[in-house]
This record gives structure tokens, C-alpha cells and sequence, in this order.
């Protein structure tokens, strides 16, 4: 007889795990017993040897659904008997709990959902230790129902009797709740009275009507409307003032998604997963055998885009309207525009009065907004543009113990990371950092993380530029050091730690904006560091942006710009398409600030090259969300087929590399000119980007001996580009690494941050070694 004790770290609370080790147990007739503590769960279990194994076995590969184990350490203690196994309450110890994040409902607890038999059939709470709410609902710690927001609901005798019983899966499951005890749904109209009748069955009925609702979900609202009625999704997009960006649909079932979307294999899987994110899938086309999305799906559900961003069912409310009911409903964030998802009654009321004509919500309050995950796939694996429900909090594995850290992030899909020990925890997307309210969202979220996961920062870190409201935010913390991380050291940061990386690596970091050390705007950047410090290698060549922020939003400013750089005055005489629309006196005017410097500070960014070259094949003079002039030249590049390298520059200034590209805008503006303008030219110019990243890291290469590039920044989330750069990398022989955990994009570069003051024993900015 051996009697083991396993401390098991992870998200092992509230997700079946005691229960789950107490079956186990009893199968291979152990004794001992299992118990939560601060830190995980603590067990003993006693028996002859090969059972033993097999029970730790059994753990390793058996756990719960929502279980994920971090870390497992045995000792081997002296056996003193003992009868049965039992759980024990739970105990003292180290804190390091993880928390479970949200999940869909498990096959069980669907199938009870739709058999009329069972007690809960078609009750919108349904839920068990495998699936259900978590994250969401959780108050404080420990994880026990009266730290939840279903705190207010008394269980009946029934419930209570599953919740007691080690051998049901409800047991310990802190949201158990049935018709007879738990929450209730409700429908009100736009101005909060009740509509008489089921509100589940109403819903749908007014749904099928092209009305518009407002659908309470796991961590917020979400706008839904019939995504195959035009007029009803046409309605919404008016009064969400939202112009051209895509919404996001839910369907069913994959059969469903298949009839409008081509969905590969491993995309499959992740829409299936319980985190149900959005994952980002091609339209499908009219072709041979095949039938086209414009005979399934509204045109306005996705203007102007290759790809459709469809989710599968993430609630048992979500089923229930969709089954039988719809191929697929509109569900994009209850918001406004640039406002954080509307989670609490009230406030979704008053906020989307004028957007929602009825409101399907319900009494079970959630503690913390968590707006939709989104994925694509890339080069067969997962990546993140968004990460959030489904995902947050799992800790991130770094590659080194350091110390507590609070990271704030920047200003764009605005995250913040906090560490412990070697895990760092990224919070859900809170949005972008340019109004009160999402810096509210900001601040509710770090007291609310930081409370549940017990973590006690020692150091902030925000990001260099001084107007920032999280760098306003991060100045009003009393009593701890702070750090100031440049944004693109943070990107570089941020893939590096993810992939378990210490020592130098070449960091590529293309993005539209980040402040930089000699106070101009980089984004095409090309660094050599660690988590220590970086050196400036190279950076794309710097143009002016006429009217500063403006040339963001209006991309013909940059096509100007460059043209200006190429041609000089000449280029306001080029007959190209997106100088139609600007008068003489504009020309004047625009040709006078170039020439001077007025109000057009210079950048270095790639996002802003990619809108230059979209409007200069007349793709795009304006834009109505982030990033569409890129996201439509990527979808043009991809039916290109003769491809060749556009020529370009590399030359040395200031002892950097920095890539020139007039030629290449001489040579895309002759094939303008000669009707050779369509997608083979913009595959082109993905190709000469691509060409130009692996010349300047061989370049580096060949001066630093350093041999690993990790590839970051929004423009990575292009995969077109980044596939080409990666494959060119890997040619060359490079150690190419990218993002899989956290987005590439802002969203994931809190982690960098908190990873760079974690290696910092001083209250300054980073500055180049």
C-alpha cells in the first residue's frame, strides 16, 4: 500500500474537479481525500500501487471539461489507512486559485434543455460543473454561490439535493438553478413595460417579424435581428450609425454556418469549442455544385468584405431562440459606437433606446461584461483578434517568475494584464480608451480582476505616450513604481513572452500608430532586444500625415503623402482615381502643407502605408471603422495570381535600415495608369512588403548573429502578409514566431507591457540600450 499527496494547479474550482477525483477515487478503490485551497486543490489518496497510477492517469487525461491543470506536484507520504474517500471543506494555504471563464452548455445539460420529459426543459439557465456561466457572475472569492450573483436565488429542495451529492454533476455547481427556484426571463419594449405573453416565444415571433432586440447574454447585451431579412438588418446598421463594418452572426448549427460560409476543419473545432468565439470564415461563393451566401444571408450583414464572422450558440437562451427557429441572427455588442457592450439593465435601456425596439433580458445580474471572442485561423492555428469570453481569465504561462505586475495597456482594444508569479492573466476587451465611459470599464476591471484573482500589484506599466487615458490612469495610482514601455518594445514583448522566449530576437512590429522615442509615429518598425531593452534597427521610410489623426480616417491624405514623397507637385497632376474628388484649391492647399510641414507630423506606420496604397487604387478616399482600407486591399490581394516584387529601397540612415518604398509607389501608380491596377497589383504589394521584412532581418542578422524573429502588431493580423512573411522567413532559415495566445493587435499588448516592468527595478522610461 502507497499513500500519495497532489497539489494540482489551475482552473480546478468550480468546474466538477473535487467530485470528478472523488469518482475516480472510488472507481480504483482509494482511499483519502480531495480538498480546495487558495492555491488549487490538495488531495491524499491511498492504495495499492497500480491503482495508484491509474488514478493519477486518470486525472492527467480524464478531468473535467472546463478543467485545465497547470501544474501537478506529488510527494509521497507514509500510508495510514483509513475508510472511503471523502471531500473535505475547503482549507488554508498559498493563494493562486484560478478562476473558470464562461462556457456553453455541455451535451448533457443540452439534452435535458429539449426533452419535455425533464424538469428543465427550455429553462434558459440550465447548467451543471461542466458548462455554464463563471467568470461573469463572480462577486468575490472563494467561488461559492454566495460570491456569485445567483447569491438572491434560494435553491428548492430538488436542486439543493443535486448540489449536495458528490456523485451528480451538479454538485458544488454554484449557478444550479431550475424553473422552480432560479432566474426568470422577461420581455419589456423599448420603453421598459412588460409584453404580455411567453417572452421566449414572443421574442422569436417578433424576431421572425424583423423587429429589432436587445438580448441579454453571458457578459452583456447583444443586438439581434433576422440576418436573412435585409430590411431588418438594414434598420439596425442605421441606428447603430454603423456604415460598412461587418456584424457578427449566430447560427444554429455548423450545417447552417456551411450554407453561407466555407468552414475548414480546424475552424469547425474552434466554433465548437465551449468558448464559442467568433471565428472569422470566407463567404461562400457561387461555383460548381455549390450555393452562394446572397441566396442565404442580407447583403448589409457584411458589405464590401470577403468573410463573414459567424459564432455557434454560447447559452441555453441563445438555443432556444435559434432551433427550428433561424439559419442564422444578427448578434453584434449592445453598444454604441466606441462604448464598452451594455451588461446591466438599466443601462442598456437608456443606452440603446434608440436602437432596439424590445429587450429579451432576464433577473440574473452579471458582475462583469465580457464582450465576444473572435479568431481567425492562421497557417492551421488560432488567431486571436479579439480575446475575451470563453477565454479570460486563463493565466498565460510566462517564461520566468517575476514580480506583481499591473499592466494598462495602450489606448486602441484596450486589455489589461496582471501578474503572478509566472502566469499573467489578460482581462476580457474593454474597448477603446477615447471616452468616460470605457475608462470606467477600465477601472472596474482592474479592481475586479485583482480581487478575484487575489494578485496585489507591486508595479504599473502603461505605455509611453503621455495623452493616453490609461497613462492618465496608471499616474493616478498612489504608492506604487511606474514603468512607461514603448508601445512597439511591448508588441515584441508581449509574442516573445507567449512563446517562452528569453534572450534577443528580432522583433518585426507593423501597426498604424505608436508613439515613439523621438517623439514621431512609428509602425514599421524593426527592433533587436529583449524584455530588457531594444535597440532601433530599422523602420519603414517617415512621410508626413496631412492633418495628423485625420489621415487615419481619410486614407486618400496618405496616398497624397506618398505620391508627394515620389512625384513632388507632379504627383497632383497624375489623372488618378482618388484625385477626382479634390478640387484645384485642395490640391493647393494639401500640395502647401506637404511642402511646409503643416500640421503633418511624420510617421513611419504601416497601417498607414496600407491605406496610401488602398486609395490610390481607388479602393477606399474615407473609411468608416479601423482598419477597412487594409482589411479591402488584403481582399482584393487574394484573387491576384501574376505576382512579381514591385521594386523598392533599403537604404542606411542614422545607422538604421529604413526601407524606402517611392519606387514601389512609382511602379503600383504606372500600373495604375495603364489599367493594370486590380488584384494582381495589390498581391504585388503584399509581396514587396513581404520581400522587404526578410531582406532587412537578414540584414540584422548578418550584423547581430541573432537569428529569431517574432512578428507582432495589428498589421499581422492581415494573413495574407503574414503568411507570405513567414514563409519568406522560413526560407531563409529564421526561428519565426508568432501570436496564438494573445491578439497580435492591442489587445494583447498589456502582456508585453507587465513582462517589461516585470524585468524593471526603476520608475523610468525605456529608453533605447
Amino acid at each position: 500500500m502507497k499513500r500519495i499527496r497532489l497539489e494540482i494547479e489551475g482552473i480546478v474550482q468550480g468546474v466538477g474537479f473535487r467530485p470528478f477525483v472523488y469518482r475516480l477515487a472510488d472507481m480504483h478503490s482509494l482511499t483519502g481525500w480531495v480538498r480546495n485551497t487558495p492555491a488549487g486543490v490538495l488531495l491524499e489518496a491511498e492504495g495499492d500501487e497500480n491503482a495508484l497510477n491509474l488514478f493519477l492517469l486518470g486525472i492527467e487525461r480524464e478531468a473535467p471539461p472546463l478543467a485545465v491543470i497547470n501544474d501537478i506536484k506529488r510527494e509521497d507520504i507514509p500510508p495510514y489507512g483509513g475508510e472511503g474517500f471523502v471531500i473535505l471543506a475547503s482549507g488554508g494555504g498559498e493563494a493562486g486559485a484560478q478562476i473558470s471563464p464562461d462556457s456553453d452548455v455541455c451535451p448533457d445539460c443540452l439534452r435535458e434543455l429539449f426533452d419535455p420529459a425533464d424538469r428543465r426543459y427550455r429553462y434558459p439557465f440550465i447548467n451543471c460543473t461542466n458548462c455554464g456561466p463563471r467568470y461573469s457572475i463572480i462577486t468575490g472569492i472563494p467561488y461559492d454561490r454566495p460570491l456569485t450573483t445567483m447569491a438572491v436565488f434560494t435553491m428548492c429542495p430538488d436542486c439543493l439535493s443535486e448540489y449536495e451529492n458528490p456523485a451528480n454533476r451538479r454538485f458544488h455547481a454554484q449557478p444550479n438553478a431550475c424553473p422552480a427556484c432560479g432566474p426568470r426571463l422577461r420581455l419589456v419594449d423599448a420603453k421598459g413595460g412588460a409584453v404580455a405573453g411567453d417572452p421566449l416565444d414572443m421574442a422569436i415571433s417578433l424576431l421572425k417579424k424583423g423587429n429589432i432586440l436587445a438580448v441579454k447574454g453571458t457578459g452583456g447585451y447583444h443586438l439581434a435581428v433576422d440576418a436573412c431579412n435585409e430590411a431588418a438588418v438594414s434598420t439596425l446598421r442605421r441606428r447603430k450609425k454603423r456604415d460598412e463594418k461587418p456584424f457578427a452572426l449566430m447560427s444554429p448549427t455548423l450545417g447552417e454556418i456551411s450554407r453561407y460560409a466555407l468552414c475548414s476543419q480546424t475552424e469547425g473545432r474552434l466554433l465548437a469549442g465551449t468558448e464559442r468565439p467568433i471565428v472569422l470564415l470566407k463567404k461562400r461563393d457561387r461555383g460548381p455544385g455549390t450555393g452562394d451566401w446572397r441566396e442565404v444571408i442580407a447583403t448589409s450583414v457584411a458589405p464590401v468584405n470577403g468573410y463573414f464572422g459567424a459564432m455557434l450558440p454560447s447559452t441555453p437562451l441563445h438555443h432556444l431562440l435559434l432551433k427550428d427557429n433561424f439559419i442564422a441572427l444578427v448578434m453584434t455588442s449592445g453598444n454604441l459606437s466606441d462604448e464598452p457592450i451594455s451588461y446591466r439593465d438599466d443601462e442598456a435601456l437608456e443606452r440603446l433606446a434608440e436602437i432596439a425596439d424590445f429587450y429579451l433580458s432576464h433577473d440574473r445580474e452579471i458582475q462583469t461584461r465580457t464582450d465576444d471572442s473572435v479568431i481567425r485561423v492562421f497557417l492551421g492555428n488560432p488567431l486571436f483578434l479579439r480575446r475575451s469570453r470563453g477565454y479570460v481569465p486563463r493565466g498565460i504561462l510566462l517564461p520566468f517568475r517575476q514580480q506583481n505586475v499591473l499592466a494598462v495597456g495602450a489606448e486602441l482594444k484596450s486589455t489589461i494584464c496582471l501578474t503572478r508569479g509566472d502566469k499573467g492573466f489578460m482581462s476580457q476587451h474593454i474597448g477603446d480608451l477615447q471616452n468616460a465611459a470605457t475608462l470606467r470599464s477600465l477601472e472596474e476591471t482592474v479592481t475586479h480582476l485583482s480581487r478575484v484573482l487575489e494578485i496585489k500589484p507591486e508595479v504599473v506599466a502603461h505605455d509611453l505616450h503621455p495623452d493616453y487615458l490609461s497613462t492618465g490612469y496608471a499616474a493616478d495610482i498612489p504608492d506604487l513604481p511606474k514603468v512607461a514601455v514603448q508601445h512597439h518594445h511591448a508588441h515584441m514583448a508581449s509574442c516573445m513572452a507567449e512563446n517562452g522566449l528569453e534572450g534577443d530576437a528580432i522583433g518585426v512590429v507593423f501597426d498604424g500608430t505608436g508613439y515613439g522615442l523621438d517623439g514621431e509615429t512609428w509602425g514599421g518598425e524593426f527592433l533587436l532586444g529583449d524584455y530588457r531593452g531594444f535597440q532601433r534597427m530599422g523602420h519603414f521610410h517617415y512621410v508626413p500625415m496631412p492633418g495628423g489623426d485625420a489621415a487615419v480616417r481619410e486614407p486618400f491624405r496618405m496616398a497624397l503623402s506618398y505620391c508627394y514623397e515620389t512625384y513632388g507637385e507632379e504627383a497632383f497632376t497624375h489623372p488618378l482615381p482618388f484625385l477626382a474628388s479634390i478640387d484645384e484649391h485642395e490640391r493647393k492647399l494639401y500640395c502647401r502643407m506637404l511642402e511646409r510641414r503643416i500640421n503633418s507630423p511624420l510617421t513611419s506606420s504601416c497601417g498607414r502605408l496600407f491605406d496610401a496604397v488602398a486609395a490610390i487604387m481607388g479602393l477606399r478616399n474615407s473609411i468608416s471603422y479601423e482598419g477597412q482600407a487594409a482589411i479591402e486591399l488584403e481582399a482584393l490581394a487574394e484573387k491576384g495570381r501574376l505576382t512579381w516584387n514591385y521594386p523598392y529601397a533599403i537604404v542606411k540612415r542614422d545607422n538604421m535600415l529604413v526601407a524606402d518604398f517611392r519606387l514601389m509607389i512609382a511602379a503600383l501608380v504606372q500600373d495604375l495608369l495603364a489599367g493594370d491596377a486590380g488584384a494582381d497589383a495589390a498581391l504585388r504589394f503584399h509581396d514587396t512588403l513581404a520581400a522587404v521584412t526578410a531582406d532587412i532581418c537578414g540584414k540584422i542578422r548578418r550584423e547581430s548573429g541573432v537569428e529569431r524573429v517574432v512578428l507582432s502588431g495589428g498589421v499581422f493580423q492581415n494573413k495574407l502578409l503574414s503568411e507570405r512573411i513567414y514563409a519568406l522567413l522560413q526560407e531563409r532559415n529564421f526561428q519565426v514566431y508568432t501570436h496564438r495566445l494573445v491578439p497580435p493587435n492591442d489587445g494583447g499588448l498589456a502582456l508585453g507591457q507587465a513582462v517589461i516592468a516585470g524585468h524593471s527595478n526603476a520608475s523610468f522610461p525605456q529608453s533605447q540600450r
